[in-house]
């Protein structure tokens, strides 16, 4: 069975408001137009129903992101491709990831300058960690670990949503997760000689 068959893991990774989700989102309907079963794990939905009552600590983010990678792995085996949207702020943690899920492990970090994450702030979180109202904030008071050979890396502050996808959608077919090109099948059609 080819990679292109057996699903995989794009693992978005990034600071808060790097883009991931919304990159996610949209490569989604491309996936399905191509015939591919996908489904999302996005970080917060995650927190709010897999991983309620974990807090930001380092023990309690290793815990969520092994839960993501459990769950992401079991759907790629059964031929999903798995958005995955999660901070997931340390190499250790994408690393152990990676381990489980490889080869169909696609690590795609959404890269634009904090600056242009702390400008976008849409949960207002930047402005609360930057008051110091929330401790182990990523990128403000706690580490994130930018990825050092991903698959993909992305500055949305540089590029469209639609490059984005586009970019995303190449690199699958590069690392022979979707195939090159649609190979159209024409059905012979045999004629009657007289």
């Amino acid at each position: 069975m080819s990679r292109a068959e057996t699903g995989a893991v794009l693992w978005f990774t990034g600071l808060s408001g790097a883009g991931k989700s919304t990159l996610a989102e949209a490569v989604a309907p491309r996936l399905r137009g191509e015939g591919k079963k996908v489904e999302s794990l996005d970080g917060d939905v995650v927190r709010t129903h897999l991983s309620r009552g974990l807090g930001y600590s380092r023990e309690d983010r290793e815990i969520n992101v092994a839960r993501i990678a459990f769950v992401a792995h079991l759907l790629q085996r059964n031929g999903v491709f798995v958005l995955v949207s999660a901070i997931s702020p340390y190499r250790s943690m994408r690393e152990g990831a990676r381990a489980l899920i490889a080869p169909h492990f696609v690590e795609i970090h959404v890269a634009p300058p904090l600056e242009e994450c702390i400008r976008r702030d849409v949960k207002g979180l930047y402005r609360r960690a930057l008051a110091g109202e929330i401790r182990e904030f990523t990128g403000i008071s706690d580490p994130y670990e930018a990825p050092e050979s991903p698959e993909l890396t992305l500055d949305t502050s540089a590029i469209t949503v639609d490059d984005g996808v586009t970019r995303i959608l190449a690199r699958l077919r590069e690392l022979g997760h979707l195939e090159s090109s649609v190979v159209s099948r024409q059905s012979s059609v045999e004629t009657e000689t007289e």
